[in-house]
């Protein structure tokens, strides 16, 4: 099978975790944490990832963010994709009440002929200082998927693969094609990335395979110590690429399963 460094300049490092916010996905899921941040906290991080100035004034370290390293991938994602635009929503509550925050990253990319398009997504409990002056000072990243497409239309995928898993435990990697290949000639690849990868940013390289049954199926098993694993994945189609990550908690405990 041929070796391939996905797609040169730019595609290698959007595997590695475009979405910009997220540093390290915690090994557990607390079940207390500080007052979350209010509308106001929201839009100011809002407004301060779609500036040109620093994020300080909206984001202090704290338990699980690193202000600087956000900082860093969110200028490399600009690098990549110089539209890149940031969206801040409230999202599902977790079992246990607290709120969570849905971040959404879009953006494109011009290279020679082909257009790429950017999609990221994360659910986040982010904690703030509170106060009229206080800033977001710390998350707990609940989910991160981000997925990147070319072509002249979007490719209609699935990626079929846990939020979150026991340790030890064999689970399914699938990402498939919703639409039947009708004859047509497809490849790809799967890849488990590092935590160093993952934190700098780096290229993996994928090994690409015909894929039979109209998508990519894996089995794999999750570390037998909690924590999370990332996987990179790529789709060759004639019609265009396919690129994802996905993010799988790796817990202990089943209650953990299901936040």
């Amino acid at each position: 099978m041929p070796r391939l460094q996905l797609l040169g300049r730019f595609l290698p490092r959007s595997l590695a975790g475009l979405a910009g916010l997220a540093v390290l996905l915690v090994s557990t899921v607390p079940a207390i944490a500080a007052a979350g941040p209010s509308a106001a906290q929201l839009q100011a991080l809002e407004t301060a990832l779609n500036g040109t100035g620093e994020l300080r004034g909206a984001m202090e370290d704290g338990p699980g963010l690193d202000v600087t390293l956000v900082e860093l991938r969110r200028r490399s994602v600009l690098r990549q994709f110089p539209d890149a635009r940031w969206q801040l929503t409230t999202g599902k509550p977790l079992r246990d009440g607290r709120s969570t925050v849905q971040l959404q990253v879009t953006g494109s990319r011009q290279e020679g002929p082909t257009r790429y398009r950017l999609n990221a997504q994360q659910q986040l409990v982010l904690s703030s200082s509170g106060g009229p002056g206080g800033r977001i000072n710390g998350q707990i990243v609940i989910r991160e998927q981000t997925l990147m497409r070319s072509g002249e239309t979007d490719i209609p995928v699935s990626l079929l693969i846990p939020d979150a898993v026991l340790t030890g435990q064999r689970y399914d990697v699938d990402a498939l094609f919703d639409e039947p290949l009708e004859g047509a000639i497809a490849a790809g690849g799967l890849v488990a990335l590092t935590g160093q990868q993952v934190n700098a940013l780096e290229s993996p390289e994928l090994q690409l395979g015909a894929l039979g049954g109209g998508g990519l199926f894996k089995s794999v098993q999750a570390p037998f110590t909690p924590g999370s694993q990332t996987w990179a994945i790529l789709l060759v189609h004639p019609k265009g690429i396919v690129s994802a990550t996905k993010r799988v908690l790796v817990v202990a405990d089943k209650t953990q399963l299901d936040p």
